[in-house]
């Protein structure tokens, strides 16, 4: 198995950065969902339910944060601690720095909805689900875990799925699941069998805590911010297990280092 393609999310919602590597760190992938858009009452938002964030397209100059989009100029953003604020994540309240008002603006303009921008400037503070990690486990602004894997194979499959159930709106590509690291050279579906172990990407080790629950955002198109029914209408078909879309699965870094693309991906136990 090798390691066939890298992403990160700078802003968690906004679109993605393809890398052809990247540093793992305790809590995901270097610069992965450090910033996070949230309402009027400290609340998340992400594409569940602005799918417009597809549009903003993030990138890291210089370690400063710029988000681009069309017919505006560009937000350039220093990772500079600000006010700490409490701030909602699912059903946790954690503590984030505000990024400041020219961001807050420019964003808000951009979404037509007023929103601000936040900053974890201590990644340490988030643990990961006790049910799930250890003590010292921490995640980022990512759902519930530092990284998420899914499998080239699997996706090959759901998509014959979805070609064989007549829709339209096949094939669809592996962005539309916001994976870290896509893996190249399994079965399809092998990940099922991986939850509760440890693999290898090139000197890195990871555990696999559970498979990935699929929410709305896959259905919606990561280029144009269109929403339609796949896959959750096919997933929902062939992939339900406790109530559950699974596609992907969860991990959690054993140590650190720099994964690259082309590496090998080995399950340890």
């Amino acid at each position: 198995m090798r390691l066939a393609s890298i992403h990160t999310y700078p802003v968690k919602g906004l679109h993605r950065i393809d890398r052809d590597a990247a540093r793992v760190q305790p809590w995901g992938l270097a610069g992965d969902r450090r910033y996070l858009l949230i309402d009027g009452d400290g609340r998340m938002l992400t594409q569940r339910q602005e799918p417009r964030l597809t549009q903003l397209r993030p990138s890291y100059v210089d370690g400063r944060l710029v988000v681009r989009t069309v017919g505006r100029s560009d937000l350039d953003v220093a990772p500079a601690p600000g006010e700490l604020i409490e701030v909602e994540v699912w059903r946790t309240r954690v503590l984030a720095s505000l990024v400041g008002e020219v961001a807050d603006r420019w964003l808000s303009e951009a979404l037509d909805r007023k929103v601000r921008l936040v900053y974890l400037d201590d990644p340490t503070r988030r643990p990961v689900d006790p049910d799930y990690g250890t003590a010292a486990d921490r995640v980022s602004f990512a759902d519930g875990y530092p990284l998420l894997l899914t499998n080239s194979a699997s996706l090959d499959v759901l998509n014959d799925w979805i070609a064989e159930s007549g829709s339209d709106e096949g094939p669809l590509p592996m962005t539309r699941f916001r994976p870290n690291v896509v893996v190249a050279g399994a079965r399809a579906w092998a990940e099922d069998g991986w939850v509760g172990r440890r693999l290898r990407i090139g000197g890195v080790g990871f555990r696999m805590p559970k498979a990935c629950g699929r929410c709305v955002v896959p259905t919606t198109d990561q280029e144009t911010g269109v929403r339609g029914r796949e896959p959750s209408r096919t997933l929902a078909r062939h992939r339900t297990v406790d109530q559950k879309l699974l596609f992907g699965i969860n991990l959690i870094p054993d140590g650190t280092g720099e994964i690259r693309v082309g590496d090998e991906i080995a399950l340890l136990d």
